[in-house]
């Protein structure tokens, strides 16, 4: 038994597991491995993988409801540990004996960290083995956590909280991991599932939070968090499947934040795709950003909890964004979807701006309508997205999230600067002006240009690639499709001794 060994010089991050050639099963490639590698008893633990979750090219896990269902769990709770703070930093002040503004800088500094995260951690996704490299995220996120479970000191507890965010990007990694096991005509509503769960965990963690301190210490809360990310990290053990690397040949890292920009500004779908997101982030921090100040004011002069209650709001969005795609957004093509989205959130924020200082109703319709209309612009961008570079999904993402961060940023400042000056109605103009700016560049490039500006390919809205109606399965996913053309071209280069092309095909980044 003979097995393609990868070169002893293998670059940093690279996926050093032997080719496993025809005849072969996964117990011989991992028998030659552990001889040739001797392990630590801890490191053949974790490597170690229930049958079920054992790649086989020849029979791939395939991406099935329940573990659509798993990612966006797991990423609810990992979510939720960045929101835990928000509603009990008052309690974190008293035991520390520090005032309420040094303690509201552990939550800027955890949405800081998730922030460091989001740029140099999540682009390795594109490199290493996701099973392992999502595992070792979420213990070492466990770990970090114990000791804010733990310290006495402001000091560390402030310095863990910054780490913990650079770790807590798992979510951001379950996204373009949809994007690559969906199929394509069941992309949207496979990655709405994780956005649901993404909002979930965001309301779980402030309401949870702020629930708990109130009958209990605030450590026990920390507790909890502590909990839950044992228990996704042992369920992700047993389930998730352990998909090769996209791009099993390594590549350095710095060319990694390199290719970031390179990408950004080589692909016209991700540029419009990231102006949209800037424009619609920016409208839904600053909403939610002055609406507090709307509320606390004549003439309604609501208390923090009522105003509170109207977090609850995004329960509507969680609930009904699986069942909109699957119905909606999985059929036709997502620059209509993102319209659809942006004329609803439209219609919101005009009823909300100009009703909004007399009517409470006018604020609630325009939660409701911003939470469903932006949320499925999201969705559809997000999908959008992964249509492109499948081997730069996670830097793909990271370029979105990015610019929606930096909409998030100047949305708040913007936001608060026009309500100081011209109150409610005044940033409710911008958010309309930011709106119509969206829908600009939505109408600048259709959905099957492939220039820069146009639209070349036709107004069609229904996908090009749903499948035939009498179809009885759903067809391979991208990935699956991807790695029969290599088995296939490996077959064909068996024959002439040619070398398998992951061996000696340099990636293009």
């Amino acid at each position: 038994m003979e097995v393609a060994q990868k070169p002893a010089d293998a670059a940093p991050g690279e996926d050093k597991t032997p080719i496993r050639t025809s005849g072969e099963t996964t117990e011989d490639v991992q028998a030659v491995t552990s001889s040739a590698q001797p392990a630590s008893f801890a490191h053949r633990l974790y490597e170690w993988k229930p049958k079920p979750t054992r790649y086989d090219p020849e029979n791939p896990p395939k991406f099935t409801l329940g573990l659509n269902i798993l990612f966006a769990i797991t990423t609810t709770f990992t979510v939720a540990t960045l929101y835990y703070n928000q509603a009990i930093l008052y309690r974190i002040a008293d035991t520390f004996d520090v005032s309420f503004e040094k303690a509201s800088s552990i939550a800027t500094l955890m949405q800081a960290g998730y922030a460091t995260g989001l740029l140099f951690i999540c682009p390795l996704g594109d490199i290493f083995r996701r099973r392992p490299f999502i595992l070792y995220l979420i213990v070492v996120t466990g770990l970090l956590w114990l000791g804010l479970c733990l310290t006495h000191s402001f000091t560390t507890f402030s310095a863990l909280s910054y780490l913990v965010g650079v770790t807590t990007v798992t979510p951001q990694l379950m996204h373009p991991l949809v994007g690559d096991l969906a199929p394509p005509h069941r992309r949207a509503s496979s990655i709405a599932l994780v956005s649901s769960g993404l909002s979930l965990g965001m309301l779980i963690g402030r309401l949870l939070g702020g629930v708990m301190a109130n009958y209990t210490s605030w450590r026990n809360v920390y507790w909890f968090g502590l909990a839950t990310q044992f228990v996704i990290s042992a369920a992700l053990y047993v389930f998730l499947p352990d998909y090769p690397s996209k791009n099993p040949e390594g590549i350095n890292y710095f060319r990694i934040l390199g290719s970031i920009f390179y990408i950004l500004a080589t692909e016209p779908v991700l540029i419009q795709a990231a102006l949209v997101s800037f424009l619609i982030s920016a409208v839904f921090t600053s909403f939610w950003t002055t609406l507090s100040f709307l509320l606390s004011s004549p003439p309604y002069n609501y208390s923090s909890q009522t105003i509170g209650l109207f977090g609850l709001i995004g329960i509507f969005f969680i609930v009904t964004a699986p069942l909109y795609s699957r119905a909606i957004l999985d059929k036709i093509v997502p620059l209509v979807s993102i319209l659809i989205g942006f004329v609803i959130e439209l219609a919101g924020t005009v009823v909300g701006t100009f009703v909004g200082t007399h009517n409470v109703a006018g604020p609630v319709i325009q939660a409701v309508c911003m939470d469903l209309g932006a949320g499925a612009a999201n969705i559809a961008n997000r999908a959008r997205c992964y249509s492109i570079r499948p081997d730069a999904r996670n830097r793909v993402n990271t370029a979105y999230m990015l610019a929606a961060f930096f909409g998030q940023l100047t949305g708040t400042a913007v936001g608060n600067r026009l309500y100081a000056q011209g109150g409610w109605v005044a940033s409710g103009s911008c958010s309309i002006g930011f709106l119509g700016a969206c829908i600009v560049v939505c109408l600048a490039r259709g959905p099957r240009e492939t220039g820069w500006i146009g639209w070349g390919g036709g107004w069609k809205i229904t996908r090009d690639d749903l499948p035939p109606k009498n179809a009885d399965s759903p067809g391979p996913t991208e990935l699956e499709m991807a790695l029969d053309e290599a088995a296939g071209v490996q077959d064909d280069n068996s024959a002439t001794g040619n070398p398998h092309p992951l061996e000696s095909e340099k990636l293009k980044v």
